[in-house]
């Protein structure tokens, strides 16, 4: 039989005490809830989807930059690292990190900009609300129910894992201050409340940090295989220039796509590593009884020491003007945006969409259902699908060399 609760801490979320799932699965003598979860996302149409997904550099570029799949798994390995060492529940936070991207577009933030300005008068576009869709509303392949019929806690850490949405007085907080609440979360079916003014659990917010680890790292491996970055570079960067000077004193004459790697894979413990620890001393202080007591103390418990969250700003600024923002990945964002943009257009105009959304937009009651079910046929496509269905409408294929 399963056995929840072993080896958990206070704090962290046990699934015996789960809030449960819209319907009640058949008992499992092997696997508790979030291992269920767990299970539900990996053997999704819309996980498996993720690999032919942009992360940065886009797919035509080459098979070993990260894809949404490898990046997705990587967080989800970070994120079980942390969790083991907290006292966690490694399962929930494994299923929140492997669902994290499922809202993600094809052609990475290029794509959800895209979106976002084309629903713009129906709601807008955010990529954690198009994740709840899909594992609520979009993945339908059981007999009995819509979506995967996740726990509370799953969908909870999906949609709040970067923080609450709104304060106590339904007024946006955190980004959501600059771009308003976004649309749709009035159709997201849930057993119960998801408390949009609370924080996650403890699981949830190790998902979220575990994503910034994953990319600050494995961006500089992919932008130093772009050839838009060498070890030299790094030397001066904040957070990432010790290291960097560590290993060309330690290595001065190896290969230097192995300098880069032992870069990545120091940064990634040492960032890890001060994780742990000032996570341990804000549980510390907190003291939460139970994972109840976590939403409800106010603030963010997993999280970087203020000195490391310092620096990884000024690496992230780096980042955006030398990698993000260089003409060799805006050239391909350019053209992959023109794509997306030309197929929202046409779809919206003439409802050419293969099976079941054809058929839905035919039978959509009115502007902003038809704008929805587009976005959704969208948001669900990979790189190549995309180039194939925009080959079949307009003749052409983008050039993004």
């Amino acid at each position: 039989m399963v056995q929840s609760g072993i080896g958990l801490a206070a704090y962290a979320s046990d699934p015996a005490k789960t809030r449960g799932r819209l319907v009640a699965p058949s008992a499992s003598p092997t696997r508790s809830d979030f291992q269920r979860d767990r299970d539900r996302i990996i053997h999704s149409a819309a996980f498996r989807r993720l690999q032919h997904k942009t992360q940065v550099f886009l797919h035509h570029e080459g098979h070993h930059y990260r894809t949404r799949l490898t990046h997705t798994l990587e967080v989800s390995q970070i994120a079980r690292s942390i969790a083991r060492a907290l006292q966690l529940n490694e399962d929930l936070a494994e299923a929140i990190a492997l669902a994290h991207d499922l809202g993600h577009t094809p052609f990475g933030h290029a794509g959800e900009r895209v979106l976002a300005d084309c629903m713009a008068p129906w709601g807008g576009f955010d990529h954690n609300v198009q994740a709840l869709r899909v594992v609520t509303v979009l993945e339908n392949r059981y007999a009995d129910h819509d979506g995967l019929n996740l726990t509370w806690e799953t969908l909870e850490g999906i949609l709040k894992h970067n923080g609450p949405l709104m304060d106590r007085d339904g007024n946006p907080a955190g980004r959501y201050e600059r771009e308003g609440i976004p649309a749709g979360l009035d159709a997201i079916p849930a057993l119960e409340d998801l408390m949009l003014w609370s924080h996650a659990s403890l699981e949830a917010q190790a998902a979220a940090i575990a994503d910034d680890i994953a990319y600050n790292a494995h961006d500089i491996d992919d932008a130093a295989r772009a050839g838009l970055l060498q070890i030299d570079d790094l030397v001066d960067v904040p957070m990432v220039g010790p290291i960097a000077g560590e290993v060309l004193r330690e290595w001065p004459d190896l290969e230097r796509g192995r300098q880069i790697h032992e870069v990545q894979r120091r940064l990634i413990t040492r960032t890890i590593e001060d994780v742990i620890a000032e996570s341990e001393a804000r549980i510390a202080r907190t003291a939460p009884e139970n994972s109840d007591a976590v939403r409800h103390c106010g603030k963010t418990l997993i999280g970087f020491s203020a000195g490391i969250a310092d620096e990884e700003r000024a690496f992230k600024a780096f980042m955006f003007s030398r990698v993000y923002r260089s003409e060799d990945v805006m050239r391909p964002v350019r053209a992959s945006e023109s794509v997306v943009q030309r197929l929202f257009g046409t779809y919206l105009k003439s409802g050419d969409m293969p099976g079941r959304w054809g058929q839905a937009f035919a039978a959509a009651a009115g502007d902003k259902d038809r704008a929805r079910i587009v976005c959704d046929f969208i948001a669900g496509m990979t790189d190549p699908f995309a180039l194939d269905e925009h080959q079949r409408l307009f003749d052409a294929r983008p050039e993004f060399r």
